[in-house]
């Protein structure tokens, strides 16, 4: 994808006097997504070795999930080194340099340390040294809260890096047959940027519900259950979920908020043409498609071979889906994904070639 350097267009506007007078200039060009980048570390996880840990078939695996592996981060690998990875491909797709960033963001639940910020690290990595870089952590909607924060403050003549980013295997109980079958590790990213309208972000929709925030957690190695106080051994460090209530919140949460999105902006269902969730679960997204109304978009699913990966999910499918051709110059593209808090998220975007 390419940038677009159309001039601004000014409007004119009657005053009481009714004297014609301009208004302020209308831009050309919007944000939109410029480049797309991904990274699978190169083990692979077949469901046969986490079915004989888990006391499950691979047939159960494939029928409760709809996955037949995930990739698994090397011993040296850190959520910053996927990040980075994924960054470099996107920003090689767009065009753009490291140095021309003003933001690196990266959405991510297992950061490389508590602090510093892993965005930190990554800004190092790749040498976008002009760049301010944070973390947001919204767990797997993460990638869609920072989308948005990158729409809403990076420059309109600017460029913005956001990566979602998770290595799940470090925090999983292995021998936990409700998580270990899920999660998978890796990276997706998108450069944003100028392109002509009306291509770019169109809008996104983000919700939270606090109420719910025990769903899905990690206790221990906060502020709350310090990681002193429990030994490493200890179940509180791994990611835990209630896997009925996720179900109930996914199946409820969802199919409202994919047609709420649509009717604030006025954009019809079948408009759509691609539909890009969080790939949670092959299974549940599968029985939940027929109640979204996106009846002419191509769902798309790559979770069969990528498993839940947390917030790097959407963007790292919205890579496999771009890498292949699929997305055409104007088409419009959903983003959805769900996660801990519990949080939900839409983004609306039509695409630029």
């Amino acid at each position: 994808m390419s940038r677009t350097t159309s001039p601004c267009v000014t409007g004119v506007w009657y005053t009481q006097g009714g004297e014609l007078e301009p208004s302020a200039p209308v831009s050309a060009t919007t944000l939109g997504v410029l480049g797309t980048g991904s990274y699978l570390p190169s083990r692979t996880v077949a469901n046969d070795e986490i079915a004989s840990r888990t006391g499950v078939t691979e047939e159960w695996i494939l029928r409760k999930t709809g996955i037949r592996s995930r990739h698994y981060a090397a011993a040296h690998e850190a959520t910053s080194d996927l990040a980075a990875h994924a960054a470099r491909a996107a920003l090689a797709d767009a065009g753009i340099r490291p140095g021309q960033l003003s933001y690196v963001m990266v959405a991510t639940s297992t950061p490389d340390h508590p602090q510093p910020a892993t965005a930190a690290i990554v800004q190092h990595l790749i040498g976008a040294e002009n760049a301010a870089a944070f973390d947001v952590n919204a767990v797997c909607t993460g990638f869609l809260f920072a989308l948005n924060t990158a729409h809403r403050i990076v420059p309109e003549d600017g460029y913005g890096l956001v990566i979602g980013a998770d290595i799940y295997s470090r925090i999983v109980n292995p021998t936990d047959r409700r998580t270990a079958v899920l999660f998978g590790d890796g990276a997706g990213a998108v450069v944003i940027g100028p392109v002509d309208r009306p291509a770019g972000l169109i809008a996104t929709n983000l919700r939270t519900f606090g109420d719910l925030h025990r769903t899905i957690e990690v206790p221990a190695g906060g502020s709350r259950l310090p990681a002193r106080h429990h030994g490493p051994d200890d179940p509180a460090h791994y990611f835990a979920m209630h896997g009925r209530a996720v179900r109930d919140f996914v199946t409820e949460r969802l199919p409202s908020a994919v047609k709420e999105i649509l009717r604030d902006t006025d954009t019809t269902p079948d408009s759509v043409r691609h539909f890009i969730p969080h790939q949670a679960n092959g299974q549940m997204l599968q029985e939940i498609a027929p109640t979204l109304g996106l009846d002419h978009a191509v769902h798309h699913l790559v979770v069969e071979s990528t498993a839940n990966t947390g917030a790097a999910s959407v963007p790292l499918t919205l890579d496999l889906v771009n890498g292949r051709g699929a997305l055409k110059d104007g088409d419009t593209v959903l983003l959805s994904a769900f996660g801990g808090g519990m949080s939900i998220g839409t983004t609306l975007l039509r695409w630029a070639a």
